[in-house]
């Protein structure tokens, strides 16, 4: 375990073995389940070949898939968040390039209310950003979540067993999440427009004729 005042922060095996002296431990592995049962499976439903979540699956090989709670209750989310954008930044400083895009934070926050998940979309939206503008992308997960696929808008791939938000590196492909906000593609752009592959360079002038 990993952690200070604000989040702790456990590995697949140690949930896997039991080593997590914590409450919620059953709701850790409930979501560990889902990432390796969901997250690196297709679905008919996706609209598209291949994983859910494309870079789960490779971060667990590497051990670089990790889930937290906050280590206190009764904090407010946004302390929360605050958290793990500290632990998420000073993991991520110990590594090598290639191993910072892999680099995976499930923050837990199973005391939210499970049948709602407004509150838990309203702490996403206000943390996004300040995370995008320094080049890390934050979603939400929650068992009632309704944003629709990109590829299939009946599809939901933010279902998750508990809310949760998940925290990893801006990638040049994350294009179609950002096009929303001008302020969030402001970003994009400065981060990326020197390396745009074709294909998401074709996403952006397709909105931008739009």
């Amino acid at each position: 375990m990993r952690g200070d005042e604000r989040l702790l922060i456990w590995s697949p095996e140690e949930i896997d073995a039991g080593r997590v002296a914590h409450r919620h431990l059953p709701e850790l592995r409930r979501v560990l389940d889902w990432s390796r049962r969901v997250l690196v499976s297709g679905h008919p439903e996706l609209g598209r070949t291949g994983p859910v979540c494309p870079y789960t699956q490779p971060s667990l090989r590497k051990g670089l898939f990790l889930l937290a709670l906050p280590a206190r209750d009764g904090g407010t989310p946004a302390e929360a968040v605050a958290g793990l954008r500290y632990w998420y930044e000073r993991l991520v400083a110990d590594l090598g390039e290639e191993d910072r895009e892999l680099l995976t934070v499930l923050m837990l926050l199973p005391g939210l209310d499970p049948a709602d998940s407004t509150e838990l979309d309203e702490v996403q939206r206000a943390a996004k950003d300040s995370f995008v503008a320094d080049g890390l992308m934050i979603g939400q997960f929650h068992p009632v979540c309704d944003e629709p696929g990109l590829w299939n808008e009946d599809f939901r791939p933010l279902r998750a067993p508990v809310p949760l938000l998940a925290v990893r590196r801006l990638l040049v492909f994350d294009l179609p999440f950002l096009v929303g906000a001008d302020r969030h593609l402001d970003a994009y752009l400065q981060r990326f427009a020197p390396e745009i592959p074709a294909r998401v360079r074709d996403q952006l002038v397709n909105r931008v004729v739009s």
